[in-house]
């Protein structure tokens, strides 16, 4: 659930920011880029702790601080993509043709750079895991009675006379994040950006 939302949500946010400073440049990509420059200097861990010591964090509260965090990366990816397919022959057979610009976007630009998406989507499932364990692991992610990996380990390392409970859910979690992984690069064979991506 958690690895869905903060996916739909950082892909959301990085087509549409990305997107935007990718395609029209100047100064709304310069003044993004600072803006985006700023965002990405705020401590992580201490809103984190912030937000804990006020609310009890739920896990949509988790996905939603996570994702705050997280669309920057997939942003810029998008943004650099986008600024070499405007520079493409058919974007400018598109424009001489009297497309608008919206059609430009939706219609050519957008499905020949979305392929990267593929490519970074378990990357991303994969952090947003690991970044949920590391928060619960550390007492500011979920409240104590709710189960997870991250609470697991913090047990385990506070019995080691226990051993299989640490083991048991770094086994669990280490299974997860490589299965993912490779389901991940299952799909991105399946869907070959230089195999679907369609200059038109």
């Amino acid at each position: 659930i958690a690895a869905v939302l903060f996916v739909a949500v950082v892909f959301l946010a990085g087509v549409l920011i990305g997107g935007t400073l990718g395609y029209f440049g100047g100064w709304v990509d310069l003044v993004g880029q600072r803006l985006i420059e700023i965002w990405s200097v705020l401590p992580f861990l201490f809103i984190v702790m912030i937000i804990s010591a006020l609310i009890s964090p739920t896990l949509g509260v988790l996905v939603m601080i996570l994702a705050v965090f997280g669309w920057m990366s997939t942003t810029m990816y998008l943004r650099t993509a986008t600024f070499k397919e405007k520079e493409r022959d058919y974007v400018a057979a598109a424009r001489l043709l009297g497309a608008s610009t919206p059609r430009i976007i939706f219609h050519h630009v957008l499905p020949n750079v979305i392929a990267i998406l593929v490519t970074l989507a378990p990357f991303e499932v994969a952090g947003v895991i690991t970044a949920l364990a590391s928060l619960d692991f550390l007492g500011f992610g979920l409240p104590p009675d709710v189960p997870s990996w991250g609470r697991l380990l913090h047990e385990g390392v506070d019995n080691f006379a226990y051993p299989w409970i640490v083991s048991s859910a770094f086994a669990a979690m280490g299974v997860t994040l490589v299965l993912v992984t490779f389901v991940g690069e299952a799909v991105r064979e399946a869907f070959d950006p230089k195999k679907f991506t369609t200059y038109e």
